[in-house]
């Protein structure tokens, strides 16, 4: 499920721009960005791991301090002597002096590090606490989509059982529609000729038992129920892959009942529900 929150908080010493947002995804895929935190960087992910089991996860944390004492400038004294005695030693070989500029010789790699100071546990409890708050607004905004995507499989769910219950309907007399439908082309194709209605009766019964569908419904019906129990549950438990596993048992036993059909009106039955399958596998697909 998607969700997105920004805010700005302010301590006494710095302050902190966070954002997350949350895309869909197999997996939990954790995706930093901004300041460096070094371990808290690793505790902010448990925290929102703890929270979300699956989906991408992008966050980006940048703090600006307030004042100077927040960084640390640290300056290579014994590399810096080195550079000046090269130029000085330089100058004496040209005759003249080297014009130089300080801001020139601190391009110098490795001469000066500029290093933000480790935040104090104060500093890293303020930016824990608005972290949470921050990923609670995202989890509103996940439980807001979940609703009314649960809504969505309810209604594919509804409209799935209902051309279940016609094709059982529909099943129930197939061997008589069958018997039919053999007669009937038997008189097309032997005009005249006497009908033998043991013969009739016989391929009639074994032609049922080819498009036999009883356990495909059952089986069906059973995967329905599974799956309508998955979405009344309340425990707040990941159910995303499961419903996608029932999603796909459906689809085949769907499809095997088209292939099985003998009837076009269980035909037709058979693909509304593979429409309503495919909704469902689709709306699944967002949830945790």
């Amino acid at each position: 499920m998607t969700g997105y929150s920004e805010k700005i908080f302010h301590s006494k010493t710095f302050q902190v721009k966070i954002a997350v947002k949350t895309l869909n995804h197999r997996f939990f895929d954790w995706n930093f960005r901004g300041s460096a935190l070094g371990e808290m960087e690793n505790i902010l992910r448990e925290i929102c791991q703890r929270r979300i089991k699956r989906g991408r996860v992008e966050v980006t944390v940048d703090l600006s301090f307030l004042d100077d004492a927040g960084w640390d400038v640290t300056i290579h004294n014994g590399l810096l002597q080195k550079i000046i005695n090269s130029l000085a030693k330089t100058s004496r070989k040209m005759g003249k002096p080297l014009d130089i500029s300080p801001e020139i010789i601190f391009r110098v790699p490795q001469l000066m590090e500029l290093r933000r100071r480790d935040l104090a546990q104060a500093e890293k409890d303020f930016l824990l606490r608005s972290f949470e708050r921050t990923l609670t607004e995202v989890m509103k905004a996940r439980t807001r989509e979940g609703r009314e995507t649960a809504k969505q499989l309810w209604t594919h769910l509804a409209s799935a059982r209902k051309s279940l219950t016609a094709i059982k309907k529909l099943a129930g007399n197939q061997q008589s529609f069958l018997r039919e439908k053999l007669k009937s082309r038997w008189q097309d194709l032997n005009r005249g000729l006497p009908l033998q209605e043991g013969k009739l009766e016989e391929e009639a019964a074994l032609l049922a038992q080819r498009a036999d569908i009883t356990e495909e419904i059952l089986r069906l019906k059973s995967h329905l129920g599974s799956f309508a129990e998955v979405l009344r549950k309340e425990d707040g438990e990941p159910a995303g892959k499961m419903l996608d596993f029932l999603a796909q048992e459906l689809a085949r036993e769907t499809n095997t009942i088209g292939s099985k059909s003998q009837r076009i009106d269980i035909t037709r039955e058979s693909l509304a529900i593979k429409g309503e399958v495919e909704n469902l596998r689709q709306h699944v697909q967002n949830i945790e």
